[in-house]
């Protein structure tokens, strides 16, 4: 009877309104975007502002690297100079302009003594044998498109680059505010147990285990610290800016889910992934290349007009003036040590892209499928977070919170009870992120291309 009425007593000494704010702090523990400090961003929105948090979308994010992202930039000026090699390859080479005095006797210097003598002005050209010029154009336009893709195979990468930094940040952040929430009620649970222990219903042992916990929790606070300036770090370099700029707030984890085939994503991948088009482009760069070293066992052709102008002779009469018009070929005929060790190379520069083709496929349908696999079984898990473990969990938090309150469960059971909601909460927050950071390897595997955005949507330079 003496126990029943001081744990009456007990409950009646506890201010009323912090334990209905531990009760309710204990039923809410985990949302992923708590109405009160991270409201849900449009996915169309490149910033919004909630109260003194600041958070900047992705499509912001991309606008600022494609601007000023250095590899970016370095690989549209390949590009560029590409393009321009492909006309020169092509073009015939310069022709020759001669001019002089030919046959001019040694013993005399007038130029009228002698038939032969004469002033002479030529022009020759070289032309390559047929079907040459064009192979040439073919090769440098496949080394362009090559490059082509390789620049677009750089933005996709960067822009993969920004995501996983942007979902990795973003998971820091919200585990620092489940951190920092948890800390909160643990401290409260603390008060809780200090004043049991202070009416004789508990043991000293159970606010140094809630004094344990909140260090804990310090810890982690100071560990989610030390990561997120890292992280940051890796999404300024991505951006393209100077290492002392601001970094982005990156909104909560959200989870929007999207329907994945293994086999069409596939496809897609073949159809239009950047690398594997490059490495197309490379294999009939290297056939041209073969054609054209095979061209080589076939002579070029050097044309030369001349005109030489006869003075009259010494009694006065003309000489006719001449003109002169030769046709020249080279031989190529060092074949063993020249011709064909390049048709060799070129056979095997061939053979080297085609293998590099189906190697750099099938890691491409390899990284798929563990992708997707990875996406799908963080996607499931989120799923049972949200509907099954967490709304659980929190029951069992809510249901220890009242008993322990007339003393009928230990304070143990209450704090590690309030433990597994703060650690599912974190499972749920990793889940979300690295289904999110699947999807970024994914479009970066499948090649999807960049969607066009404009800069100026951005809301404050980064």
């Amino acid at each position: 009877m003496r126990g029943v009425i001081a744990a009456v007593l007990a409950g009646a000494m506890f201010p009323v309104n912090v334990l209905g704010e531990i009760s309710s702090w204990a039923g809410t523990v985990g949302p992923a975007v708590p109405a009160q400090s991270a409201p849900k961003v449009s996915p169309d929105a490149s910033a919004t502002t909630q109260g003194n948090n600041y958070f900047v979308g992705l499509p912001a994010l991309i606008a600022e690297a494609l601007k000023n992202n250095p590899e970016i930039q370095a690989a549209q000026r390949e590009q560029e100079a590409a393009s321009q090699r492909i006309a020169p390859a092509e073009a015939l080479d310069d022709p020759v302009l001669e001019a002089g005095i030919i046959n001019t006797p040694l013993a005399s210097s007038p130029l009228n003594r002698e038939d032969m003598t004469m002033k002479m002005i030529g022009l020759s050209q070289r032309l390559p044998f047929p079907g040459k010029r064009g192979l040439r154009k073919d090769v440098a336009a496949q080394d362009a498109q090559s490059v082509s893709h390789g620049f677009q195979e750089t933005v996709n990468r960067v822009v993969r680059d920004i995501k996983l930094a942007y979902f990795d940040l973003g998971l820091t952040l919200e585990m620092t505010r489940l951190a920092e929430k948890n800390k909160l009620i643990l401290e409260d649970f603390l008060h809780l147990a200090e004043r049991h222990y202070g009416v004789g219903l508990g043991s000293q042992a159970d606010a140094l285990k809630a004094q344990t916990q909140v260090s804990r929790m310090l810890d982690e606070l100071l560990r989610l610290a030390r990561e997120r300036p890292t992280i940051e770090a890796e999404i300024i370099r991505a951006l393209g800016g100077t290492p002392t700029a601001t970094p982005p707030v990156p909104e909560p984890p959200q989870l929007g889910e999207e329907i994945l085939s293994l086999e069409t994503l596939r496809e897609i991948a073949l159809r239009q992934r950047p690398q594997l088009l490059a490495l197309q482009s490379i294999i009939a760069r290297n056939e041209k290349a073969l054609d054209l070293a095979r061209k080589n066992y076939y002579p070029d052709f050097d044309v030369r007009l001349a005109y030489g102008q006869r003075d009259n002779m010494l009694d006065g009469s003309s000489r006719p003036d001449m003109v002169t018009l030769t046709l020249a070929v080279n031989l190529p005929v060092w074949r063993e040590n020249k011709l064909t060790p390049r048709v060799a190379e070129a056979l095997a520069l061939r053979d080297q892209a085609r293998s590099l083709y189906e190697a750099q496929r099938n890691e491409v349908a390899a990284n798929l499928r563990q992708q997707m696999a990875l996406a799908e079984q963080n996607l499931k898990s989120a799923r049972l977070y949200q509907t099954a473990i967490l709304p659980q969990a929190r029951l069992t938090v809510e249901s220890a919170l009242a008993a322990y309150r007339v003393n009928r469960v230990d304070f143990l059971t209450l704090l590690d009870s309030q433990m597994t909601v703060f650690n599912y909460e974190v499972g749920l927050a990793a889940a979300m992120a690295s289904y999110n950071k699947a999807l970024a390897e994914i479009d970066l595997l499948v090649g999807k291309p960049v969607s066009p955005v404009n800069p100026s949507a951005s809301a404050e330079p980064l």
